[in-house]
């Protein structure tokens, strides 16, 4: 579980680097149309606004650097996305209207 911290970990410091799962998943999400796999984008763009406003101090005001709320967001996204890739593996690309 501490290397799923110490991996997400850079978005802390990075927080635009989140934008690179979001288009992953969103390329993903045009290329087989899976559920999951937009949910994943839509919330790695949601994490990366808010990733921004902490690091700006938005929404904490000065000390910031005990991050209890990254107990639940990781985990979370963690899951959303694990899930959004086995989706991607498994589902079969549907076929046009018309073909057998």
């Amino acid at each position: 579980m501490n290397l799923l911290y110490e991996s997400f970990g850079l978005f802390v410091q990075w927080p635009l680097a989140a934008l690179g799962p979001a288009a992953l998943f969103l390329a993903a999400y045009f290329w087989k149309r899976g559920a999951l796999c937009g949910l994943a984008s839509t919330l790695w763009v949601i994490y990366t606004g808010y990733e921004l406003l902490m690091k700006w101090r938005v929404l904490c005001s000065g000390e910031c650097n005990i991050r209890v709320d990254l107990l639940v967001l990781y985990p979370a996204l963690f899951v959303v996305s694990l899930a959004a890739i086995v989706e991607l593996v498994v589902k079969k690309r549907k076929a046009p209207d018309g073909a057998p």
